[in-house]
């Protein structure tokens, strides 16, 4: 069982942020936090990104930026990131905890999900689709068993 999971993504300003407050938003008693690889620490989450995901109903508001470090990644059960290479780099900084990395659409297409950073508001909203259906998969598998 997972008490914590930790989501991560280059700046920690679009889609991890996203990816958080949606697992929380499904899974209200898991402790879900994010974190960036090369976060712009102490930034609230991108422009674009919020105004995409308040369109759908979610609010990024209070987001602030942090570096992932392996003290953060040794404080959560499982470690979902968006992209292979953050799969590698977290290799990199703690090895002994590749065992708890996995890609965030692990079970819807298993690919990465792109960055939206600097994109189009269409692109972003393309991102939102792409994390709000991971999250959801993710949310059936992490939910307690009844």
């Amino acid at each position: 069982m997972f008490n914590s999971v930790l989501v991560v993504c280059v700046g920690n300003i679009c889609r991890s942020p996203l990816g958080e407050r949606l697992l929380r938003q499904e899974l209200p008693a898991l402790e879900v936090t994010s974190a960036g690889i090369n976060a712009l620490v102490g930034k609230p989450a991108d422009k674009t990104a919020s105004k995409v995901a308040a369109a759908h109903g979610l609010s990024l508001h209070g987001h602030s930026a942090r570096q992932f470090t392996a003290e953060i990644g040794a404080a959560h059960d499982l470690i979902l990131v968006m992209e292979p290479g953050h799969k590698r780099e977290i290799g990199r900084v703690a090895q002994y905890l590749t065992g708890r990395v996995m890609l965030f659409d692990q079970w819807t297409g298993n690919t990465g999900i792109a960055d939206p950073y600097l994109r189009s508001e269409e692109f972003h909203e393309k991102t939102y689709a792409a994390v709000f259906e991971a999250a959801r998969a993710w949310a059936k598998r992490l939910a307690p068993k009844e």
